[in-house]
């Protein structure tokens, strides 16, 4: 996955993400349905940033099956703090 966090002046979070991190992350920008998502961080990850990594997802099957047939994904926290790009 290709992971931006929105910066914080675009309403991204305040600081940063770090290992053991996650949210849930939608196919679209709606919060019907999501799947509780953790990026696999070697260090911590600042709003604003791009990074290339994988992702863990507590519902693996599920959240595959829905993400998996989308080329982007949505991060959110209160508020839509980033988007992962499907990588294939």
């Amino acid at each position: 996955m290709d992971l931006y966090l929105y910066p914080v002046e675009a309403g991204g979070r305040t600081g940063p993400v770090r290992l053991g991190w996650g949210c849930p992350c939608t196919r679209d920008r709606s919060v019907d349905e999501g799947w509780d998502g953790y990026p696999l961080l070697e260090r911590a990850m600042m709003p604003g940033e791009r990074r290339r990594l994988g992702f863990v997802f507590l519902c693996r099957e599920e959240a595959v099956q829905a993400l998996g047939s989308t080329d982007r994904f949505y991060l959110w926290e209160g508020r839509w703090i980033g988007e992962a790009a499907v990588v294939r």
